[in-house]
């Protein structure tokens, strides 16, 4: 085809568009007009008027993903991410996707690509071919901290398989330039010969974060940071059995994408546990401070009582759709840094108050 030739397909390619829109737009404007209709339709009672407006429409998430042209695993990352908001289903059951949220998604620019690249996950080949360097020196960078995995999945020999987000893994080519290529610094170096490897850390500190993210609930919110500790160390802390219970039942689970294999649940269940003593005395300080928000605004159930317990808030459906947003109080320090001159701590930043070590039940190290 000639230039001219090009000009003109483009040309009547953008008409077409155009056209395609304005349909789609009085298409809505019509839907719109018709529920309006539906709202201000009253029907005259004894108890005055009653609105007959119906619930929004929803399809389910297998319908959802096909209409969004990805596949079912990416669209339950797009939820765990929070680019995608799902509401509880009546009376139980699966979350559903309102179909306005899918119109949404539809309509934003670079439809369906946009969407399926930004829930792209890549293990170390590659991760390492996407950063251009070796997939060695990249196992480097992701146990030393620089990269944090975003799910994981076992493989035959049943080891845990480290995933990442392209999109994080392209931004931290741009911002960190230096440690893609030349030797690696000697802070990270001797991090590295002692054995560390923070991906376990960074994945339970994202999944936290964003199980945080979806619920207001105090006590759930405290049953999200207990999560991360062993029942001896939770026990230290929260020494209520009947509160233990309760932060059990009113615990969030991650809204799909649950492990089904056996194998799967008891490799997710050791992840989510703190092995590391900062990490521990981090995430002990972290449930105090809930717990003590928690009781505050009301006391956990005993048996034989009223029954007047609140339902832990999830709010699947209103929760932060760019899943970037870190609570205050669950923001955990970040790996050490390795720049020249710049030194980090992982038990930085961690609140000090009257007795809160003693609360906590934590022995100073090095107290004799």
């Amino acid at each position: 085809m000639t230039v001219k030739e090009v000009l003109r397909a483009h040309a009547r390619h953008q008409a077409v568009h155009a056209g395609t829109q304005g349909a789609r737009a009085g298409t809505r404007g019509a839907r719109a007009d018709a529920r309006a209709g539906d709202v201000s339709t009253r029907v005259e009672g004894e108890g005055g008027p009653t609105s007959s407006a119906a619930p929004a429409a929803t399809v389910a998430a297998g319908r959802a993903a096909q209409e969004l042209g990805i596949r079912r695993a990416e669209f339950e990352l797009a939820v765990h991410l929070g680019l995608i908001a799902v509401v509880g289903a009546p009376g139980g059951g699966r979350p559903r996707v309102h179909e306005e949220e899918i119109a949404r998604l539809r309509e934003q620019p670079g439809f369906p690509d946009g969407l399926a690249e930004r829930v792209r996950t890549v293990g170390t080949a590659e991760g390492a071919a996407l950063l251009d360097i070796a997939p060695a020196r990249f196992t480097r960078l992701a146990r030393a901290g620089c990269v944090s995995p975003v799910t994981f999945y076992l493989n035959r020999y049943r080891a845990v398989v480290w995933l990442y987000l392209a999109d994080e893994l392209a931004a931290f080519a741009s911002r960190e330039p230096e440690l893609l290529a030349g030797r690696t610094p000697l802070g990270m170096r001797t991090m590295l010969e002692s054995g560390a490897d923070w991906r376990p850390r960074n994945w339970r500190s994202q999944r936290i974060d964003r199980l945080l993210n979806r619920t207001k609930d105090p006590w759930a919110r405290t049953a999200v940071q207990a999560s991360a500790l062993d029942p001896v160390q939770l026990a230290e802390v929260v020494d209520d059995p009947y509160e233990r219970a309760y932060l059990v039942r009113v615990r969030p689970e991650p809204v799909f994408g649950r492990p089904g294999s056996m194998a799967a649940r008891e490799a997710m269940g050791e992840l989510m546990l703190a092995d590391d003593p900062d990490e521990i005395l981090w995430r002990r300080v972290n449930l105090t401070l809930e717990l003590d928000g928690a009781r505050e605004d009301r006391p956990a159930p005993r048996p034989g009582g009223d029954g007047g317990i609140r339902t832990a808030q999830t709010g699947a459906g209103t929760g932060s759709r760019t899943g970037t947003a870190i609570p205050a109080s669950a923001a955990e320090p970040a790996p050490p840094s390795f720049r020249p001159g710049v030194s980090g701590s992982p038990a930085a930043g961690v609140p000090t108050g009257k007795g809160l070590l003693a609360r906590l039940g934590w022995r100073v190290r090095g107290a004799g």
